[in-house]
């Protein structure tokens, strides 16, 4: 346990000890029903897809504007068809993480991924369980097995593999099991994260946390700009416009200095 790398609060722009991190929800739909999911996605939610197009200018934007790092999720971002696209540009770009469940990946996709692989990319899997009682039981009955098959099938193909673990009350006594496989994977220490639950979107349960409590991230989805990827919700939206992205940028600077002087946030989404 003492090995698990808690999940920093990652930190943003004019303060030099901050480091720019950017995250695309390129979907919404997945092939799983996570009952604590934050985004709120599943099977039957719609796409929502933000599109190849500006998926690039945002990525661009980003660049110009200093960004260090980019994430790609959603959703599960490999029922994209254009998502190797994405993932091409984005990783010629910026170092980029895409977040999945894993569990797709396997045949065409597969070798479409591994047609794009390359030192700047890292594929990051969520694993909640050394087995599957502690993984399935918020994730869904038979998802560790295929899971674990993803990240095999990841790691034969000599991919930078991370793994993700929302800690709920389901593994929060059995953590070491997962540092246990990681480690036989051949995974090290430092690329296996661990995160709090988070009270927003399908989670009735965890941590409340809003603009004031979390440092912001900055989110892009097709119905804007927003301070995390933690939530979608209303009160952590920055802008309903993308583009340009250095006007968001600002906005979240602003409220960083309101924060910091007042304890409280004066946040007011801007069209």
């Amino acid at each position: 346990m003492a090995n698990i790398k808690k999940d920093p609060q990652s930190e943003t722009c004019s303060n030099p000890a901050i480091t720019w991190k950017l995250w695309i929800y390129t979907n919404y739909d997945c092939n799983l029903r996570c009952s604590y999911c934050v985004a709120k996605s599943s099977p039957n939610t719609a796409r929502r897809a933000l599109g190849l197009e500006n998926v690039k200018r945002v990525i661009t934007e980003a660049v110009d504007l200093g960004f260090k790092e980019l994430f790609l999720t959603g959703g599960e971002p490999f029922l994209l068809k254009e998502i190797y696209e994405m993932i091409d540009f984005a990783s010629e770009s910026l170092p980029t993480t895409v977040l999945t469940n894993g569990m797709i990946l396997k045949g065409s996709r597969l070798e479409k991924l591994s047609a794009v692989v390359n030192d700047n990319l890292v594929i990051q899997v969520s694993l909640d369980g050394g087995n599957a009682e502690s993984h399935d039981a918020y994730r869904g009955k038979g998802s560790w097995g295929k899971t674990i098959e993803g990240i095999n099938r990841l790691l034969d193909r000599d991919f930078r593999v991370k793994l993700s673990t929302t800690e709920t009350p389901a593994n929060t006594d059995r953590l070491d099991e997962i540092c246990e496989l990681h480690r036989k994977l051949g995974i090290p220490d430092e690329d296996h994260f661990v995160r709090p639950l988070a009270r927003r979107g399908y989670s009735k349960e965890g941590l409340e946390l809003g603009i004031t409590n979390v440092t912001p991230e900055v989110t892009v989805n097709i119905d804007g700009v927003f301070w995390h990827p933690l939530s979608d919700d209303a009160d952590m939206q920055v802008s309903r416009l993308i583009f340009p992205l250095s006007e968001a940028v600002d906005r979240i600077q602003e409220q960083l200095k309101i924060i910091a002087q007042t304890g409280s946030a004066e946040m007011t989404t801007f069209t």
